[in-house]
């Protein structure tokens, strides 16, 4: 007979002790909140909903473009879906701030910062249930945060063009998270070597490979891509061209899913090279959404 233990899924015992575990480890009022309400009078900003997760409470809000004319494309700008990922929230902030009204004239404009604050303060992919927001986006979703995201955009009553989702891939990737869901869901995961660089994650459904291709080329001019391994693969996915490998977002419930929009992206920022700082990796963030949204004012015939 085999003496090894039977290891059995997370029960609520086992999310209660991982909860409990978890600490405030920054201010998302302090240091995302602030910032949108210091926006001046050139944005539209909208609380969308609240999370209360005790003891507090985390305004959510969207911030778009005053500009609005239904002859415009739409763009969905998403950060923060994994909390802990810092330049995908500072990154959509930096744009809102430098970047946003000079797109404006050719777009109307959504940017969620922040999906899932709880994560922001704790440094966490996970919500206070052990969800992850991130494999949510799907009709009653257990996820609270990707609940409200959906229906904030849903509300604005507009097709979403382009749909940029701001990420990071961390070294606590493989040290942390993916052996928590593994312990978690109690089924084996692959660990595979964190890529040194920027890379892009389209949609095996909808690749759009040149809108991806200028993205990179534009991110290119601020950080270094990340190389495919001596399998031609980024994080165990072949690379369909430098710098961009693809899921099924529909599928596996991801943020840049659920919008059905022609053009998706979801960068991946690297905060743990070498080579770089974090305000490197927001400027990257926002090179990301430049590179794509002048493809795109291209491919539209517009004049920039």
């Amino acid at each position: 007979m085999s003496n090894q233990k039977n290891i059995e899924p997370w029960g609520v015992e086992e999310k209660s002790h991982w909860l409990s575990k978890q600490t405030i480890k920054r201010s998302y009022h302090e240091q995302v909140e602030r910032k949108i309400k210091a926006l001046g009078d050139d944005f539209y900003v909208q609380q969308y909903g609240v999370l209360y997760y005790p003891p507090n409470e985390y305004p959510l809000y969207q911030v778009q473009s005053l500009q609005w004319k239904e002859s415009k494309k739409t763009i969905l700008i998403t950060g923060g879906v994994h909390g802990y990922e810092t330049s995908g929230v500072q990154g959509a902030l930096q744009f809102i701030n430098e970047k946003l009204l000079e797109y404006a004239a050719y777009f109307n404009i959504i940017v969620l910062p922040c999906i899932s604050p709880w994560g922001y303060e704790t440094i966490n992919r996970w919500n206070p249930n052990a969800v992850d927001p991130n494999r949510s986006f799907f009709k009653n979703s257990v996820s609270e945060e990707a609940r409200l995201a959906m229906s904030a955009v849903l509300s604005t009553n507009t097709t979403i063009f382009a749909h940029f989702d701001l990420h990071e891939t961390t070294d606590t990737d493989n040290t942390e998270f993916r052996p928590a869901l593994e312990a978690r869901d109690a089924v084996k995961q692959e660990i595979w070597n964190i890529p040194d660089g920027f890379y892009l994650v389209g949609d095996s459904e909808n690749p759009q490979e040149t809108f991806q291709k200028a993205i990179i080329q534009s991110v290119e001019k601020v950080t270094h891509i990340a190389l495919a391994d001596e399998f031609g693969e980024i994080i165990g996915k072949s690379c369909s061209q430098h710098g961009v490998i693809h899921y099924d977002v529909k599928k596996l419930g991801l943020c840049t899913g659920f919008t059905g929009a022609k053009f998706t992206t979801t960068t991946e920022v690297y905060p743990d090279s070498a080579k770089i700082d974090a305000q490197n990796c927001i400027d990257a963030q926002v090179a990301a959404v430049t590179g794509g949204l002048d493809f795109l004012i291209q491919q539209l015939g517009q004049v920039k």
